[in-house]
């Protein structure tokens, strides 16, 4: 069951649907700063992998989760960053690893659990929030 609203990009659904899923995600990014926020299991990696195959990315992809950051070339010569911050305590240690100087890059950002920088970001971005609701997922754009 894939359902979509179009006013506020929301949409439903089922892990077999990422391919769709992730489609229309990348239709609803409009700035280089993309924050993928929700609770722990809900499939955030998961959902940036399948994105990043639309983004032509041709390495191989993994959680960032223990590096915070992973690179990756497209197949356009371009660079895309993943970013975790799950592990971070503390803003000092991405300062400490130049977290913001990737951001002011002008390249691709996906960011997990990028709400703890939200209001650090000087520049525009998109938020998108994915939750679990029964066993569907709910993806939706929050700016």
């Amino acid at each position: 069951m894939l359902i979509f609203s179009l006013i506020n990009m929301k949409v439903k659904f089922e892990l077999d649907q990422l391919n769709k899923t992730s489609v229309e995600l990348k239709k609803n990014i409009n700035y280089n700063i993309v924050l993928i926020s929700g609770e722990m299991g809900a499939g955030k990696t998961t959902l940036i992998k399948e994105l990043l195959l639309h983004m032509s990315v041709i390495d191989n992809v993994s959680s960032p989760t223990f590096s915070i950051i992973n690179e990756y070339s497209t197949s356009k010569d371009e660079i895309i960053y993943h970013m975790d911050l799950y592990r971070i305590k503390d803003i000092a240690e991405l300062d400490n690893i130049g977290f913001f100087e990737y951001l002011e890059s002008g390249r691709t950002c996906l960011i997990e659990w990028g709400e703890m920088i939200e209001e650090l970001i000087d520049s525009d971005y998109n938020k998108f929030t994915l939750t679990v609701e029964d066993n569907l997922r709910i993806l939706k754009k929050n700016r």
